[in-house]
């Protein structure tokens, strides 16, 4: 799947000369984390997220009074406090390269760049829904995790054991067993139009060890 395909089109902007207090209020209103911000042109310039607005905010152990802290925060403008060195991704890279730049900058969201337009943002949410999709978890059906040997032809014969027993795999999910060296994989697969006891035992001549089993 491509970036495309999972970020959320036309994001929520911000202007660059927006009050900090204003923006925390859009971002709440929006119910977003973060916001591209954007000069006159729309020209994205940087991007701020809520914990940059919050640490710009005064403590509550202020001794301030609030009319000295409101005329604080009206001079103080989204410009002052954004990241102006945006780590941004293109509409055309796949999702797992997202997901290891926002682990690998510790970020939380991505602007999306075609050329130098935005057309979008990716953010953990939009990832969190890509893998319960590939899991299937929107869809009913039998589900098992089981680890299976890590050669060549072991998906091609689980696949066949599941369509043998008269079901259609609609989520699946695969990963290297942790310190395995590639001779064992985890594996979550979803089924529908076969119940949990006949998918487990069409599986487990083809699988090492199936690890849990249920109906979903």
């Amino acid at each position: 799947m491509l970036i495309r395909q999972a970020m959320s089109k036309r994001p929520v902007t911000i202007p660059a000369n927006v009050p900090v207090s204003t923006a925390l209020e859009f971002m709440r209103q929006k119910n977003v984390h973060r916001l591209p911000v954007v000069d006159k042109r729309g020209r994205m310039v940087g991007i701020v997220a809520e914990s940059d607005l919050l640490y710009a905010s005064p403590s509550p152990a202020t001794s301030l009074s609030v009319w000295e802290i409101h005329g604080l925060l009206a001079k103080l403008t989204v410009e002052k406090v954004m990241t102006r060195k945006v780590i941004t991704i293109s509409p055309d890279a796949p999702v797992e390269e997202a997901a290891q730049t926002m682990v690998a900058k510790g970020v939380g969201g991505l602007p999306v760049l075609d050329g130098k337009e935005l057309v979008g943002i990716v953010t953990e949410t939009d990832l969190f829904k890509v893998f319960i999709d590939m899991l299937g978890g929107r869809r009913h059906g039998a589900r098992v995790y089981a680890t299976i040997p890590g050669r060549k032809g072991s998906f091609m014969k689980i696949a066949q054991a599941v369509y043998k027993a008269g079901g259609d795999i609609i989520g699946l999910g695969l990963r290297e067993a942790a310190e395995a060296s590639g001779k064992v994989w985890e594996m979550t697969i979803k089924a529908r139009d076969l119940p949990k006891t006949k998918l487990v035992a069409a599986l487990k001549p083809v699988v090492n060890k199936i690890k849990d089993a249920r109906s979903t």
